[in-house]
């Protein structure tokens, strides 16, 4: 005579149970994924800072050649003032320039995307424009606008710009024409194509190119810096290495190492924001 099963336990098994208590932890698990997959740039850079600290104790290599992070750090935080009010000038040259070329090149790639005549009579002159030794021509900028800000903004613009241009020409025009047929077809507005069908299926591409260009914009006010400034992250760089002080080197490459992460989450949560569909399910 077999005993009944206790309430509550009938039909389950060992292995049954086991696979239940698996299915719960799986979205905890993938939460602390996506954390840990959201965190890697910052986790990078200590696994950096680790290594780099390792290397100096390791091989004994002279401070004037590579300092050991703690005199780095400690240097931050002694020219903490100086250090910010100098980022700041350059973080307002990054997001100027950088603002300008969101707000000109996705419309114009929008408009050579979908207008062969203005694919014709305004591509040619840029791509020309490209071609052109953006470095070679800052100098110039100095001379037309100044040491002010508008030479450094107008280097970030040029530089940034055509990459930004091309991903937002093939992000409009990644739209199988099929799909455009069939819209028509069900009635759909030219709006509603836009706003619906081509906007989302432009985005990835589209950010993907804002990713690189604001990386491009990090570089090009440093760079404009070099050539001619009185104020800057890029300024105190080099006069940093021309007066051999390594420690304010290497502690202003971490300053723009932290504004290079920042600006990635940035970019990142928007696309975030403007993108819905592309977030992975939670479970």
């Amino acid at each position: 005579m077999v005993s009944p099963s206790p309430s509550g336990l009938i039909g389950s098994t060992p292995s049954n149970l086991e696979s239940e208590s698996a299915r719960d932890r799986m979205p905890l698990l993938r939460g602390l994924m996506k954390i840990g997959w959201n965190l890697l740039p910052p986790l990078t850079f200590v696994v950096i800072v680790g290594a780099w600290a390792l290397l100096v104790r390791m091989f004994k290599i002279p401070a004037y050649l590579l300092p050991a992070p703690g005199p780095v750090f400690e240097r931050i935080i002694t020219d903490a003032g100086m250090l910010w009010s100098n980022s700041i000038v350059t973080l307002t040259e990054i997001v100027l320039g950088f603002g300008l070329t969101l707000v000109t090149a996705i419309p114009l790639g929008l408009l050579i995307a979908l207008s062969p005549i203005a694919r014709q009579i305004l591509y040619p002159p840029i791509m020309l424009l490209q071609l052109v030794p953006k470095i070679a021509v800052a100098p110039l900028f100095l001379v037309w606008l100044g040491f002010g800000i508008e030479s450094k903004v107008l280097l970030t613009v040029l530089m940034t710009f055509f990459p930004l241009l091309l991903a937002s020409i093939s992000g409009f025009q990644i739209l199988d024409n099929r799909l455009l047929y069939l819209t028509k077809s069900m009635g759909a507005s030219t709006w509603q194509t836009f706003r619906f069908l081509r906007v989302p299926a432009a985005l990835p591409v589209i950010f993907s190119g804002i990713k690189a260009s604001a990386t491009i914009a990090a570089t090009a006010a440093i760079v404009a810096e070099f050539v001619g400034a009185n104020q800057g992250l890029g300024y105190v760089l080099l006069k940093g290495t021309s007066t051999m002080d390594i420690e304010l080197t290497f502690a202003v490459l971490v300053v723009l190492t932290m504004i290079g992460i920042i600006i990635n989450y940035v970019v990142e949560f928007s696309e975030w924001l403007m993108a819905p569909w592309q977030r992975a399910p939670m479970n």
